[in-house]
C-alpha cells in the first residue's frame, strides 16, 4: 500500500473542473513482466468553475484502477462519487526515474 497524492485538471465547454486527488493504491506485479496492476481509492477537493455562473469546491470519493511499467508509464480508470466527476479515463508518466519501487 502506497500514498499516491495527484493533481488533475480537465477543460471543456466554458467550465473548468480541478480535483486534488489523496489516494492510497496497492500494486499487483505481473510476473515476469515490466508492468503491474494498481487499485486504490481516496478523498478529492473538486474546485469546479463554469463561465458565467461562478465556482463551487465540493468533497468526493474516487476508485480507482489503473496499469504502470516500471519506467513511469501509466493509464487509470477512476470512478467518482459525491462531487468527483462520475468517470475519468488517464494516460500519464511519472517523471523522476524508475517507478519499479513505487
Amino acid at each position: 500500500m502506497r500514498f499516491k497524492p495527484n493533481f488533475e485538471v480537465g477543460l471543456g465547454s466554458g467550465q473548468t473542473v480541478a480535483a486534488i486527488n489523496l489516494e492510497f493504491v496497492g500494486k499487483v506485479p505481473i510476473k515476469s513482466e515490466p508492468w503491474a496492476f494498481y487499485l486504490g481509492a481516496g478523498p478529492a477537493l473538486v474546485i469546479d468553475k463554469v463561465n458565467n455562473v461562478g465556482t463551487s469546491t465540493g468533497g468526493g470519493f474516487n476508485i480507482l484502477l489503473g496499469l504502470e511499467h516500471r519506467q513511469g508509464l501509466f493509464t487509470e480508470l477512476k470512478v467518482g462519487f459525491a462531487d468527483s466527476p462520475s468517470v475519468k479515463f488517464g494516460v500519464g508518466y511519472v517523471f523522476g526515474g524508475s517507478s519499479g519501487g513505487r
